[in-house]
């Protein structure tokens, strides 16, 4: 487990919270240009399918400003990576190029240490308890608090809790993962994680883990329940174990420059468009989940549900362990989400 940060560091937790009210400040300034004759156009790209739950919770989105806004802010979509692929728009709204995107969270460790966390094992014990930590006004803060970066959160999606999955091998300890050669992501907190379980991480493109899986070159991937359906893995995959070791949110972010163009109501206005768009996002992820694995029984895939999650926990709390003793940031962000906790069950 974390061991938390003594009180001196625990105490600088707060200045993200300062940092919000410069901002209100210096946004008095500042005039949203645009009406509904002529209205200001925010690009927003990201690369996942138009029918991929969070992809229909951005359109709603985007639906949503138009509506609040009475057709003075629009929001254009470029869906199915249009503009690049995630890091590339990454890149492209830092600079200023795309206004607006979404990017899976340890994505933006490039630009700020502290999001390594969120790509690290048992950070958080359910998505409930993910909502609860990125909902409070502390992560908020932290959200505003990059604007000098070259960006700024809106929001969170839930894109679930990662499990492993097998050609027919259930994973109830870590034992049972010894030598199995399993996909992971490109990110080291995933290699470091397989290493820690004694596997042996293979990094590869998703488009190739299906045949990798068929073949045998692989004996396992890790990922949600809707890639048995969506990717059809779960043809060639035939046990999903519910290990749930990482649960990582997306970030809806948009670009510093995008943001000081707007005025402080039309900010909160973006802000409260996300925000709703988020929560109605979490009702839909949950049906997409529960008819994933539906259609994944129909293939013949069995649930593995007796997983020894203490024992999952204790060998991989080393990893957390070492990125928290090497990035500042991380044992900092490992305080705001036990800070945001704490405050929830007082």
């Amino acid at each position: 487990m974390h061991t938390r940060a003594p009180l001196g560091r625990r105490a600088l937790l707060a200045a993200p919270l300062a940092l919000t009210a410069p901002l209100a400040v210096a946004g008095c300034s500042r005039a949203t240009t645009g009406d509904s004759a002529a209205p200001m156009v925010l690009r927003l790209a990201h690369n996942l399918s138009g029918t991929h739950p969070t992809s229909v919770a951005i359109d709603a989105f985007a639906a949503d400003v138009a509506e609040r806004s009475e057709g003075r802010l629009r929001v254009d979509i470029y869906a199915n990576g249009q503009l690049g692929s995630e890091p590339n728009v990454l890149g492209q709204l830092v600079q200023g190029i795309v206004d607006i995107t979404r990017v899976g969270s340890p994505g933006l460790a490039s630009q700020h240490a502290g999001y390594h966390t969120f790509g690290l094992p048992y950070v958080f014990d359910s998505e409930e308890q993910m909502h609860q930590v990125l909902d409070s006004e502390e992560m908020s803060a932290f959200y505003r608090s990059t604007e000098e970066r070259g960006f700024v959160g809106l929001t969170h999606f839930t894109s679930g809790a990662r499990s492993f999955y097998t050609g027919s091998t259930p994973i109830r300890t870590p034992e049972d993962l010894v030598g199995k050669k399993i996909r992971v992501q490109d990110m080291r907190s995933q290699t470091e994680l397989m290493e820690a379980l004694d596997g042996a991480p293979v990094v590869m493109a998703f488009g190739d883990t299906y045949t990798a899986l068929q073949t045998g070159l692989i004996d396992g991937a890790e990922s949600n329940e809707t890639v048995l359906t969506d990717s059809a893995h779960g043809e060639v995959a035939k046990v999903f174990s519910r290990t749930r070791h990482t649960i990582i949110p997306d970030l809806m972010l948009i670009s510093s420059a995008a943001w000081k163009r707007l005025d402080p109501a039309d900010q909160e206005l973006l802000v409260d468009a996300a925000r709703q768009a988020s929560l109605d996002h979490r009702t839909a992820w949950t049906e997409a989940i529960a008819q994933a694995e539906r259609d994944a029984k129909e293939l013949g895939v069995e649930f593995v549900d007796d997983v020894d999650l203490d024992a999952f926990r204790s060998v991989t709390a080393e990893v957390v362990e070492n990125f928290a003793a090497e990035f500042p940031e991380v044992g900092d962000m490992l305080d705001l989400i036990d800070t945001a906790r704490e405050e929830k069950t007082a």
